[in-house]
């Protein structure tokens, strides 16, 4: 089975930024980790106030697609949409 994982960062230009993730990501974590197909989803704040370090793990892609539609169309999609990511996405087995 190949599962899709994906890592990265959030990174905020600014403390506002910073102040929106912190606001809306206890609701987005909560939400994404009843997902099904959700194996993992982890969202840290780093050293650095202004970046987050994420990693997720979906059971496979469908699963995957189906959490980026869902994040895309949720208050934290639309909340947070101006925030830069940088993400990796690698399939595993």
């Amino acid at each position: 089975m190949i599962m899709i994982k994906l890592t990265g960062r959030l990174v905020c230009k600014s403390s506002e930024e910073a102040d929106i993730v912190r606001q809306y990501l206890p609701e987005h974590k909560e939400l994404t980790k009843e997902e099904t197909g959700c194996v993992s989803f982890e969202v840290t704040e780093t050293a650095d106030p202004m970046i987050w370090k994420v990693e997720e793990l979906f059971t496979n892609q469908a699963t995957f697609v189906a959490h980026q539609k869902r994040t895309k169309a949720s208050v934290w999609g639309r909340e947070t949409s101006m925030i830069a990511r940088e993400y990796e996405i690698s399939e595993i087995e």
